[in-house]
């Protein structure tokens, strides 16, 4: 099993991409110089800190190894290492992609691991 680390993006964002074969980044990535990820420890305060209340965004897992040295772990929030990708994001990389919808309760609802 792959080692994954997951993307939080807008959906029209994502098909962009689709429809070109590489995903460039977010404009936050843009502006960073690299394409954010989150472990999956990491990937539900990251939604709630940056994507509090947006619907209409997909979950991307991505195999972290494919990646090479363009591959960082860099200290981010409160100290933590979070995953960050410098240079394009090649979709023969990703994993699965998959709807990350908001319950009832106004947080994302995770896909589970068997999912």
């Amino acid at each position: 099993m792959a080692a994954l680390i997951y993307k939080i993006c807008p959906r029209p964002l994502w098909r962009e991409a689709e429809d070109t074969g590489v995903f460039h980044g977010a404009p936050i990535d843009l502006s960073d110089g690299f394409i954010h990820f989150s472990t999956a420890e990491q990937m539900a305060e990251t939604a709630a800190k940056h994507f509090s209340g947006q619907n209409d965004l997909l979950l991307i897992a991505v195999d972290a190894g494919a990646l090479g040295d363009a591959l960082r772990y860099e200290v981010s929030r409160g100290g933590a290492l979070f995953p960050h990708l410098y240079g394009p994001l090649a979709l023969d990389t990703v994993h699965w992609v998959k709807p990350l919808p908001l319950g009832q309760d106004g947080m994302h609802v995770f896909p589970g691991p068997a999912e």
